[in-house]
């Protein structure tokens, strides 16, 4: 389990300086929009994959720090992936998520995010740039 400050430093981190926030207009990368009824969270994914394999994931819009930071975390940890590599690292965020047994090692700095089952309203911060992934990752997989 990850200290609360170094999960703070990690969350803060990715929200200020995404790696991923960016918005594409390249006709090879499918988009999913996904926003929430009920908070800021408004965001748009963009995945390029060839061969089975994610080559790219940006977002961009407007997120929450906790929307914000898990799309990116999720971003980078699905790059360079298969596609049933990148559903695996899915459904451990989930597992954990929703307060499962969990690969600690497969979910890296997505770990901070291990108590968000804690706070019910913010699960959906936590799962809004990861359902719109989830949802590409899909559509490259048929």
């Amino acid at each position: 389990m990850m200290d609360k400050e170094i999960k703070r430093e990690i969350m803060l981190d990715h929200y200020n300086h995404p790696n991923n926030k960016q918005s594409v207009n390249d006709e090879r990368y499918r988009s999913v929009h996904n926003a929430s009824d009920s908070c800021i969270d408004d965001i748009t994914v963009y995945m390029l994959a060839e061969n089975g394999t994610i080559k790219d994931v940006k977002f961009d819009g407007i997120g929450c720090t906790i929307c914000t930071a898990s799309t990116d975390i999720m971003c980078d940890l699905v790059t360079g992936k298969d596609l049933d590599e990148a559903k695996q690292i899915i459904n451990e965020y989930y597992k954990m998520v929703d307060e499962k047994p969990f690969d600690e090692d497969t979910l890296e700095e997505a770990n901070a995010f291990d108590t968000l089952y804690q706070q019910a309203n913010r699960i959906k911060c936590g799962t809004i740039g990861i359902r719109a992934i989830e949802d590409l990752i899909n559509e490259y997989d048929k």
